[in-house]
């Protein structure tokens, strides 16, 4: 009986780098779903408008990568959403950038 192992379960808390990365992916989708929704309803021509959203929807995928790949280095916390929002904004990084050189191309 001396040697009974105590357990401890703690509830699986999610790194707070992962969930701002996650926050940060559904951000810049909704960026990029609204700057196609704008241009489209201009018909091509909204310009500098579309332009700053898609900036600022790049920028923010670039960060949302950044603190999900930090948010693995949290201590006793679950890496769920780090790897989701990582992954996600990766994703959502390359079309940002495949957009703004299809962009480049057709100058």
């Amino acid at each position: 009986m001396a040697n009974e192992k105590k357990y401890q379960f703690r509830e699986n808390v999610q790194s707070e780098g992962g969930r701002i990365s996650t926050v940060l992916a559904v951000l810049s989708f909704l960026l990029f779903i609204a700057a196609a929704a704008v241009s489209y309803s201009a018909q091509g021509k909204a310009g500098s408008f579309v332009g700053c959203i898609a900036f600022a929807g790049a920028a923010i995928s670039i960060y949302g990568f950044r603190q999900g790949m930090k948010s693995f280095g949290e201590k006793n916390v679950s890496n769920r959403l780090s790897i989701i929002g990582s992954i996600s904004c990766g994703i959502i990084m390359i079309g940002w950038l495949t957009l703004f050189l299809t962009g480049l191309a057709n100058m």
